[in-house]
């Protein structure tokens, strides 16, 4: 029995991060300055590609034109994905791995400026943060045609998750000043924050790297 006709069943995407014991006053200070080189590392991997376009006129005059491609290399996979699932029901091995660790880089980044951890954001190494996604058997486990309505299926996640992000700036300013205080992160806050993590990692696996047709839970846990 898959996944998907089992509700009990470990979901596809799985997100995990240590509680840690005590945080660095410093570095929390400056974490929004500490972490420009990782975003930038990020932004070049994810960026949109730059194009020329070069066009001859009728008076023979060449003019040549830079155009950047919408949505960058995580919606142009996405997009690929879809169309390969939904003409031939494949799921290309390499595109999920590189989209897994680029979900593993992207949630390292975002644990470290949301203060869970101290330890910088590595492009490979497992940290703190444990994010697990499950290859599917496409031809088992997806339907043909779910790609196509995955993301519009997903749209009260996307309201819930809007009201649940502000919760979690609201709670990352709180722990900023308890971690000056006290050097740690509030249980509570910082169980609060993972949870959302977790619930926005199961709605990007579901709607946007196409991985399970498993509708999301709820659920913070």
């Amino acid at each position: 029995m898959t996944n998907q006709a089992n509700p009990a069943a470990p979901y596809a995407a799985r997100l995990e991060i240590e509680y840690p014991e005590s945080l660095d006053r410093v570095t929390t200070f400056f974490r929004v300055l500490w972490a420009i080189p990782a975003l930038v590392v990020l932004s070049l991997i994810s960026a949109g590609a730059t194009s020329t376009v070069t066009t001859v006129t009728d008076t023979g005059e060449i003019i040549a034109q830079a155009s950047n491609s919408t949505g960058g290399i995580t919606a142009g996979l996405f997009l690929a994905t879809a169309v390969t699932l939904v003409v031939r029901r494949r799921y290309p091995r390499w595109w999920f791995d590189f989209a897994l660790e680029l979900s593993r880089f992207t949630t390292r980044v975002g644990s470290y400026l949301l203060l869970l951890t101290d330890r910088y954001p590595a492009t490979e190494d497992e940290q703190a943060v444990r994010l697990d996604i499950d290859y599917p058997d496409a031809e088992r486990d997806l339907d043909r045609w779910l790609p196509l309505v995955k993301w519009l299926l997903a749209v009260p996640h996307y309201l819930a998750l809007i009201a649940l992000w502000l919760g979690v700036l609201i709670s990352v300013v709180l722990a900023w000043f308890s971690i000056l205080f006290t050097g740690r992160y509030p249980r509570g806050l910082f169980d609060y924050v993972v949870g959302v993590a977790r619930w926005t990692v199961r709605v990007d696996a579901y709607a946007f790297l196409l991985v399970t047709d498993r509708y999301p839970p709820f659920s913070l846990s």
